[in-house]
């Protein structure tokens, strides 16, 4: 099926859309290009014979030391019962006042917006055209993003101490 999906991919969007494909994990996954994220999130929500209508999750991964982050899509197809992950690679500096952006898919999928904040809340990705990007679990004023490897925790909050 991967196969199929790269193809599809390719013919609608172009060669440049596909990075690679990760066939070493449990379920193979698809490494697109953050610049056609959308269009291929479109394409494979409204094509027939894959509807991809479900959105169950999205994660976030720190490659720390490195200067790259990653975003997980899992994809679901409940009237073909298929699934697919999609990944996007983004290089960044690791700087808290340049965080590493992708373009949002709550236009394409509506449990987007509650992923999207988490992985911004927690990972410090920013999601460019989100309809309400802020932090979701923790205070607006908190410093930092907990998920990242080299989040460092702080001892107070306000003067009350965390431990």
């Amino acid at each position: 099926m991967i196969t199929e999906i790269k193809d599809l991919i390719t013919t609608h969007i172009g060669e440049q859309a596909i990075v690679r494909i990760e066939e070493e994990h449990l379920h193979p996954i698809l490494v697109i290009n953050d610049s056609d994220l959308v269009k291929i999130a479109f394409l494979l929500r409204d094509t027939e014979g894959y509807y991809f209508d479900f959105l169950s999750n999205i994660s976030t991964l720190d490659y720390y030391p490195d200067y790259r982050f990653a975003v997980v899509y899992h994809l679901s197809s409940i009237p073909y019962q298929t699934q697919l992950t999609l990944k996007v690679e983004i290089e960044n500096d690791r700087r808290l006042d340049n965080l590493p952006e992708i373009p949002s898919v709550s236009a394409v999928w509506r449990t987007a917006d509650w992923h999207e904040r988490e992985a911004f809340d927690l990972m410090g990705i920013f999601f460019t055209e989100h309809p309400d990007l802020r932090r979701i679990l923790l205070p607006d004023d908190w410093q930092g993003y907990p998920l990242r490897k080299d989040y460092e925790d702080a001892e107070t909050y306000h003067g009350i101490a965390i431990k």
